[in-house]
């Protein structure tokens, strides 16, 4: 199983959009310093929303399409951001 998940900075509020196959490892990848720069910059994070996903490739999708601009109104909903806030 697969996960796409959305974080909060708790530095910033700025969102991050991912996919991961270990949610719990990811999250503690993001907030130990082990994550990209733009993690590591914007650290600690807060998991928001994450949802399960068949395989790799549905995750990948589904992350590219939260982070395009035609997805950038259901992943401010789904982070609880948006008006039609579905959390």
């Amino acid at each position: 199983m697969f996960y796409v998940y959305i974080l909060r900075s708790l530095k910033t509020g700025r969102l991050y959009v991912g996919h991961t196959d270990d949610m719990a490892r990811r999250l503690c990848e993001h907030n130990g310093n082990r994550g990209g720069a733009y993690s590591r910059q914007n650290a600690p994070w807060e998991l928001l929303y994450s949802e399960e996903q068949p395989t790799r490739s549905a995750a990948m999708l589904r992350e590219r399409f939260l982070k395009s601009r035609a997805g950038s109104q259901e992943k401010k909903a789904l982070a609880g951001q948006g008006p039609m806030s579905l959390v």
